[in-house]
């Protein structure tokens, strides 16, 4: 049986574009652009936060498209690549905020219970990565994810 309550229906996001050419109206180059991510990528912005602002605030549809590389190969040519993986990194600060509000909040049943399907979340996302872009021996441990989260 399919979950009932664990899943997001009809969440709003914005869609990729349609065409996989280069507009014309885009003035920004090829290099231009790179340096523009590594520059925001320095700044301490996550992948998906550099794609926001070069949407918003240079109108570049896509990186992908503009430069041929995505951004976070981009950031590794650079340099300034994170050291783990963008989802996986999201998942760890739920877990440690979760963590704080179980110490402050010892009854909170509900929260305790959707700590575990996070902790299950990473430990799922590690068994993907390991090997590839986490070292091979590499554990989730909650003790531990505070300060891999600082």
């Amino acid at each position: 049986m399919a979950r009932l309550h664990t899943r997001k229906r009809g969440a709003a996001k914005s869609r990729k574009p349609a065409v996989k050419t280069v507009p014309t109206w885009v003035k920004l180059s090829k290099d231009e652009i790179t340096s523009l991510v590594d520059k925001l990528a320095r700044e301490g912005k996550t992948p998906a936060g550099i794609g926001q602002v070069l949407r918003d605030q240079y109108g570049i549809p896509s990186a992908k498209v503009m430069t041929g590389k995505r951004v976070v190969e981009i950031m590794e040519e650079k340099g300034s690549a994170p050291k783990y993986p963008a989802d996986l990194m999201s998942l760890i600060r739920r877990a440690v905020r979760m963590n704080k509000h179980i110490v402050a909040n010892k009854k909170d049943a509900h929260n305790r219970q959707k700590l575990s399907h996070v902790e299950a979340k990473i430990k799922r996302l590690v068994k993907y990565y390991r090997g590839n872009k986490l070292p091979a021996d590499w554990k989730y441990d909650p003790e531990k994810a505070e300060l891999l989260v600082k």
